[in-house]
């Protein structure tokens, strides 16, 4: 369990530092160029590690048309990061997004049923107040 608590941090940073170098290419350029070639990059990397470590990918015909949907979400997320870091600072951006994970999980955790909704919701109440307190 603390190696996936350590990874999860880990992700967390990533994210954070990923921001930060997306949100200044963004101001050489655009929120969306920089979006393309984080993609771009990200995927050719991906890409090539996947295709040494697993070997070609077999059975995306059985995969549902709505599970591709991750990529288009994941540009949408990037190129948001990009345009706001700037204008909002990387711990505003970072805690917003954060929130919106927060509320987000939430919400799809108790639209399938899963325990602890009372525990869910004063989660989500204090995240919310956490927003509003940076905001001030």
């Amino acid at each position: 369990m603390i190696l996936f608590a350590a990874m999860a941090l880990a992700g967390g940073a990533l994210v954070g530092l990923s921001r930060q170098v997306n949100g200044r290419l963004a101001r050489a350029t655009t929120p969306l160029v920089a979006s393309f070639w984080n993609h771009l990059v990200g995927f050719a990397a991906l890409a090539l590690v996947a295709l040494v470590a697993l070997g070609w990918p077999s059975g995306l015909s059985g995969v549902p048309p709505w599970a591709w949907a991750g990529g288009p979400i994941g540009v949408l997320f990037v190129a948001l990061g990009s345009w706001l870091l700037p204008r909002l600072g990387a711990a505003r951006t970072a805690l917003l997004v954060i929130a919106g994970q927060m509320v987000s999980g939430a919400a799809l955790d108790t639209l399938r049923g899963a325990e602890g909704m009372g525990w869910r919701a004063g989660g989500v109440l204090l995240i919310l107040a956490g927003v509003a307190v940076a905001r001030r």
